[in-house]
């Protein structure tokens, strides 16, 4: 044999393993349960941090960062989660959160009618209180009525909250949604305890959004249905990042001896856009009108003649099962989603 094959023999010393950088161990996509998660509340969101409360807790905030797995699940202010790691609150530790349970009710809206994209704005809230001044600036009756659409899409209960009726009679205004059922509740500078004691009891004990335009008096109601609200909010700013967030919700807990509860302070917004929401989701909120929605034609929007002759809501009103007025107010709530 020529030394030149010779030389291709090799034998197991030959062989050199380079050292990979990865151990040995298998991959694989099995991920813990977590079923000793502790669950918490989200009750604020800055940059990729989220702070949350364990029930009982509220004036323990926990900072906590979404955990990998999750990937981009969306988490927004009202979230019921699962929270591992160091659950104390103290200065510079950080929990996790594992899951987010499902949620019961979303509040959520697109940018305007036409966007696909929908924003979350609050989970888990029993109740849409719709803030609206009276005069300064004029009460829009567009605006509540595209709340109110988002509500009932959103499995919310909604209440009529105005304010400043030291400027003007609030019941014109209240008169157009006195059908619908909807709690109405009037409050006024020169006599604030008046107003403040009936929103208490509708807030006591329950999970409620405020949303309103800037300027119709949301942040003096919750000044005034928490003294400490500045306080409460410096200690979620001083959690986390350091900073406030203006241009998300922030909710913030309700005194045990009034009934206790938590009220999610929303940011103004111009309008809900409800590219989200179909015709059908709006009565199905109504325990009177789910069942009559179904003997609709296809394609009916509930607006009656002449867009849509065959709506059997009309048919409720002949019957007598239905008031006039109640339906009126509907439709002009469902008007909003044109």
């Amino acid at each position: 044999m020529s030394p030149r094959a010779r030389a291709r023999e090799y034998d197991e010393s030959d062989v050199r393993v380079r050292p990979g950088r990865r151990g040995s161990r298998p991959r694989s996509k099995r991920r813990p349960d977590h079923a000793d998660a502790t669950e918490a509340m989200v009750i604020a969101v800055d940059r990729g941090r989220w702070t949350c409360v364990v029930d009982g807790a509220a004036d323990r905030p926990i900072t906590a960062m979404r955990a990998r797995e999750l990937g981009r699940t969306p988490i927004v202010v009202g979230d019921r989660v699962g929270l591992v790691g160091d659950l104390s609150g103290a200065v510079d530790t950080l929990a996790r959160i594992v899951r987010v349970e499902d949620r019961k009710t979303v509040l959520r809206r697109t940018a305007d009618d036409t966007d696909p994209f929908e924003r979350l704005v609050v989970a888990n809230a029993e109740q849409l209180v719709i803030v609206t001044a009276l005069a300064d600036p004029e009460p829009r009756t567009g605006f509540v009525d595209r709340c109110l659409v988002a509500a009932y899409a959103g499995g919310l209960a909604p209440v009529l909250c105005l304010t400043k009726a030291d400027l003007a009679d609030p019941e014109p205004f209240a008169s157009q949604y006195a059908d619908l059922d909807i709690p109405v509740i009037v409050t006024r500078h020169d006599r604030p305890a008046e107003g403040l004691a009936a929103l208490e009891q509708v807030l006591a004990g329950r999970v409620s959004a405020l949303v309103g335009h800037s300027g119709v008096g949301k942040s003096t109601l919750v000044n005034a249905l928490l003294p400490d609200a500045e306080r409460a909010v410096g200690v979620v700013s001083a959690v986390g990042k350091g900073r406030h967030t203006t241009t998300a919700a922030l909710a913030l807990p309700l005194p045990a001896d009034r009934g206790g509860g938590w009220v999610v302070d929303t940011p103004g917004v111009r309008s809900f856009g409800l590219a989200h929401v179909t015709p059908d989701e709006i009565p199905a909120a109504f325990d009177d009108l789910a069942a009559a929605i179904e003997e609709c034609p296809r394609g009916c929007g509930h607006l009656g003649p002449p867009a849509d002759p065959e709506c059997a809501l009309d048919a409720l009103v002949e019957r007598g099962l239905l008031r006039p007025g109640r339906l009126a107010a509907l439709r002009r709530v469902l008007v909003a989603l044109r």
